[in-house]
């Protein structure tokens, strides 16, 4: 999977470009990204992949991650799972120092890891033409539903790529 570097879709003047994209592998971009959260520096970094639909587009979202001491159940947070192996998925159980992982996307996968693998937090969710703080409690609301409707995330998913 590669990490979109810069975007070149439309221009201010809102003719569209049609210079190529840069990507980079996600090892290195994520890296690089991790080590600038660590140091305190917020970022914000496309996304790219499908399993965090339906809150989160492929390449059409951004999110405005931070770093923090503690992390709670129901937080989209970057992880790295294994050397090199980052995630973008929400935190669904939590035990000591142990997180259990899972895309809102994802029917039955789930990733484990440690509180000190995660780089940081999403605090935002950038989309075209508006901004949603991950703390806004109606966006809540429907994770919190989205996450009780398991048993028929497949039938939502199903209809929710249909009428993409």
């Amino acid at each position: 999977m590669m990490t979109p570097w810069r975007r070149h879709y439309q221009k201010r003047n809102g003719t569209v470009s049609n210079q190529p994209r840069h990507e980079l592998p996600n090892d290195v971009w994520l890296g690089e990204v991790s080590q600038m959260l660590a140091e305190g520096k917020p970022y914000a970094i496309y996304v790219k992949g499908y399993s965090m639909r339906p809150f989160i587009e492929h390449t059409r979202d951004r999110v405005f991650l931070e770093k923090r001491d503690s992390y709670n159940v129901g937080d989209a947070v970057l992880a790295q799972i294994t050397p090199g192996h980052y995630v973008l998925h929400r935190i669904i159980e939590k035990k000591g120092d142990d997180l259990t992982l899972q895309g809102d996307g994802n029917l039955e996968q789930v990733e484990f890891c440690k509180e000190q693998d995660v780089s940081g937090v999403v605090t935002q969710y950038i989309r075209p033409h508006r901004t949603i703080s991950a703390d806004d409690p109606k966006l809540v609301r429907r994770i919190r539903l989205w996450r009780k409707l398991r048993p028929i995330r497949r039938y939502l998913l199903f209809i929710y790529k249909a009428m993409i």
